[in-house]
């Protein structure tokens, strides 16, 4: 599955499992921590990016528990998740490499304001 469009919160969930399984409280700190505050993920934004993301095959359940009396539910990346994060992280590398190559000619043509 290519998604040439993952906004960055997918992205940042995505990022964020990629180290390991996670209960959804977890997932919004390190969001939050990966793309320096930018992030901030809202509860009910969560849980229904992660439904779709399960339903895409590429996140899935990793299991619950009750602590204090909340459940906290669990998730993993799949292989098709990872996939899809190495593949969104060479195109984002690839703009990288492009725009600084433009920078760096427009330094060396003097344009440096």
């Amino acid at each position: 599955m290519k998604n040439v469009d993952m906004r960055e919160p997918t992205f940042m969930v995505l990022a964020a499992l990629a180290n390991g399984r996670k209960h959804g409280y977890a997932l919004i700190g390190e969001a939050g921590e990966l793309s320096n505050g930018r992030v901030k993920l809202k509860v009910g934004t969560l849980y229904a990016a992660l439904d779709r993301l399960q339903s895409q095959g590429l996140v899935a359940s990793a299991g619950e528990e009750v602590i204090d009396g909340r459940l906290r539910r669990y998730y993993e990346l799949t292989d098709s998740g990872a996939m899809l994060l190495e593949d969104e992280v060479s195109r984002l590398e690839g703009n990288i490499r492009q725009a600084k190559a433009r920078l760096r000619l427009r330094a060396a043509a003097g344009r440096v304001s």
